[in-house]
C-alpha cells in the first residue's frame, strides 16, 4: 500500500507530538521531529526508539523492525528542514498567537502542495488558519494522548479547508490504524464536547449534597457500566486540564447553561488540589493507589414492613417481581397501610414532590431507581426525602440488599444521580446532532474510543428509551427551573417518532 505522505514533520515533542512521530514513522513514512526546546527531540527520539524495542523484545513486533523504524525517524533543527515535508502537524502549547506565527512561517517554507494540520483540541481551527494565504490547505487533525494506544483522531475542516485534504488525513489515520470521525470546527469538536455532561452533571450533584465523590462515582460505574467515576476521571486527568478545558467550552458557546463548570473545581484547582499527580484530588493517593472510602454496611432491621408500590412508579412490574423475589410482604390496596414502606420510582422528578403529589406520608416514602433493567446493573440506588424515617429508610437498604447486590442510599433531588448525567450526555449529543457537528454514527465511535464510555451517547438513548429520556429532562427542567436541562429538539422528534437515534445522518 502506498503511504499518503512520505515524509511528515511533528512540531513539538511532548506526549501528543511524540506519539504521532512515533505512529507516523510505523506507518511507513519519513518523519522530522521538531522541538524548540533545546534536547527534547533527541529525549523523545531516544524515548520512542526504547518503546520499539521493547515491542520488539517481546516479541510483539519483528526481528529488526526498531531498527528500520528508527532510521526514518529523524530529528529536525529548524523549520526550513521541514521545507520538503508533505504533511507537517504542530503539536505545541494551547496559544492562538503562537500557533497561527508557527504556521505563518510554515506556509513560506513548505511547498504549495503540503498540508498543514494542527492537533488543537480547544482552539478554533479556522481562527488559527485565518492569517494563512493557502487555508484550503489547513485542517485540524487531533489525537488523544497516549497516541500509539487511543486510536480515534478527529479530522476537523475549518470554513475554509478544502474537502480533499480531509480525505487525506483521513486515509492517513487509517494507515495509522486509527479510527477517524470528521468534524466540524466547533468548540470541543466531537469527544471534548460530547463529554462535557458526564462530569459537570455530577458535580451539581454533589454540590447539591446528594451523595459524596466516592458514592456517585460507585454509582456510575455499576448503574451504567463507566470504566471510571467522573472523580476518579477528574483526578486522572488533573483539574489544571480538565478544567479549563470546561470553561473554554462553556465561553466558547456564550455560557450555554448546558456546559456551566462548577465552582468547586474551580476552588480545587486554586488551592492546588488537582488530581492524582499532586497525590490529592478528589481522592487523596498513596503510592500511587486511591484511598476509597468504605462503603456504609447494610442496616440490621429486625423485621421489614410490609411494601406499598406507588401506581405511578417506572416499570412497576419488574419492582413487583423484585420484591417477590425478597419475599416482601407486597401491599396491593389503593392506598398504603399506615405500616408499609411506600416505594416509589420516579424518572426526573423528585421523591419529595411525588409524595405531596400523591398525598402519601412522606416518613414512609423511598425513592428507587427504575431507569435501567435491574439484571443489567450491578448496584441498587435508593433516595429518602428530607421527611423520611431512619427506620424505614434502613429496612429499604435492608430489603433492597437481600440478595447481596450494593445499595446506595442517596438524599432527594430532581432525578436521581445515573438519570441526570446520563439524560444530561444524550441531551448534549443529541444537540451536536442538531448542530451538524459530526454523524450519529461517528459521534458515538468518537466517544467510545476517545472517553471509553461503554456505548456512545446515542446507543444510550436507544437503551434506555429516547421517550425514557425526555420524560427526565422534561421533569429536571420542571424541579429546577434551568435550560440547562432544555431538551434539544433533535431528541424530541426522534421521542415523538419512536426511531432509533442511530439511524439519521445529517
Amino acid at each position: 500500500m502506498q503511504i499518503i505522505f512520505s515524509k511528515v514533520g511533528v512540531i513539538g515533542a511532548g506526549a501528543m507530538g511524540r506519539g504521532i512521530a512515533q505512529m507516523a514513522a510505523q506507518a511507513g513514512s519519513e518523519v522530522m521531529l521538531l522541538d524548540v526546546q533545546a534536547g527534547a527531540a533527541e529525549t523523545a527520539k531516544k524515548a520512542i526508539e526504547g518503546a520499539w524495542q521493547k515491542l520488539e523484545d517481546k516479541g510483539k513486533i519483528a526481528q529488526g523492525q526498531a531498527r528500520t523504524w528508527s532510521a526514518q525517524l529523524k530529528v529536525a533543527g529548524s523549520l526550513s528542514d521541514m521545507a520538503s515535508c508533505q504533511l507537517v502537524v504542530e503539536a505545541v502549547v494551547e496559544k492562538l498567537d503562537l500557533k497561527r506565527q508557527l504556521f505563518g512561517e510554515l506556509e513560506d517554507i513548505v511547498a504549495d502542495d503540503a498540508v498543514l494540520a494542527t492537533n488543537t483540541s480547544s482552539l478554533s481551527v479556522t481562527a488559527i488558519a485565518a492569517g494563512l494565504h493557502r487555508p484550503g490547505r489547513f485542517a485540524g487533525y487531533h489525537f488523544f494522548n497516549p497516541v500509539p494506544l487511543m486510536k480515534v483522531v478527529e479530522v476537523i475542516a475549518g470554513l475554509k479547508t478544502d474537502p480533499a485534504v480531509c480525505q487525506q488525513l483521513t486515509a492517513y489515520a487509517r494507515q495509522f490504524g486509527h479510527t477517524p470521525v470528521a468534524a466540524q470546527d466547533t468548540p470541543g469538536f466531537i469527544v471534548n464536547h460530547a463529554g462535557r455532561g458526564y462530569g459537570t452533571e455530577a458535580l451539581r450533584t454533589v454540590g447539591e449534597k446528594v451523595a459524596d465523590f466516592a458514592t456517585i462515582d460507585r454509582i456510575l460505574k455499576d448503574q451504567m457500566g463507566f470504566r471510571l467515576g467522573p472523580f476518579e476521571l477528574f483526578d486522572l486527568t488533573a483539574l489544571d486540564v480538565s478544567h479549563p478545558v470546561m470553561e473554554s467550552i462553556y465561553h466558547q458557546y456564550y455560557e450555554e447553561a448546558r456546559y456551566r463548570p462548577s465552582v468547586i473545581t474551580a476552588q480545587r484547582l486554586a488551592g492546588g488540589i488537582v488530581g492524582k499527580k499532586v497525590g490529592e484530588g478528589f481522592y487523596r493517593y498513596t503510592d500511587g493507589k486511591a484511598e476509597v472510602p468504605a462503603e456504609p454496611p447494610v442496616p440490621a432491621v429486625a423485621s421489614l414492613p410490609p411494601v406499598w408500590v406507588s401506581p405511578k412508579a417506572a416499570r412497576r412490574q419488574a419492582l413487583y417481581q423484585l420484591l417477590k423475589q425478597f419475599g416482601a410482604r407486597i401491599e396491593t390496596a389503593q392506598t398504603p397501610s399506615e405500616q408499609a414502606l411506600i416505594l416509589v420510582a420516579p424518572l426526573g422528578m423528585d421523591v419529595t414532590t411525588l409524595a405531596a403529589v400523591e398525598r402519601l406520608d412522606a416518613t414512609r416514602t423511598i425513592g428507587i431507581d427504575m431507569l435501567l433493567d435491574d439484571s443489567a446493573t450491578k448496584r441498587r440506588v435508593l433516595a429518602t426525602n428530607p421527611a423520611t424515617r431512619p427506620d424505614m429508610r434502613d429496612a429499604a437498604h435492608a430489603l433492597f440488599a437481600t440478595d447481596g447486590k450494593p445499595v446506595s442510599v442517596i438524599r432527594d433531588s430532581g432525578g436521581f444521580v445515573t438519570q441526570r448525567v446520563v439524560a444530561t450526555i444524550i441531551n448534549i449529543a443529541a444537540d451536536m446532532c442538531q448542530q451538524g457537528i459530526c454523524t450519529p454514527a461517528d459521534l458515538d465511535l468518537a466517544v467510545t474510543l476517545g472517553l471509553g464510555y461503554p456505548m456512545g451517547p446515542l446507543a444510550m438513548g436507544d437503551h434506555i428509551g429516547p421517550t425514557n429520556v425526555l420524560e427526565v429532562l422534561f421533569n429536571l427542567q420542571t424541579v429546577y427551573g434551568d435550560p440547562r436541562y432544555r431538551p434539544s429538539p433533535w431528541l424530541r422528534r426522534r421521542g415523538a417518532l419512536g426511531l432509533s437515534l442511530l439511524h439519521e445522518e445529517i
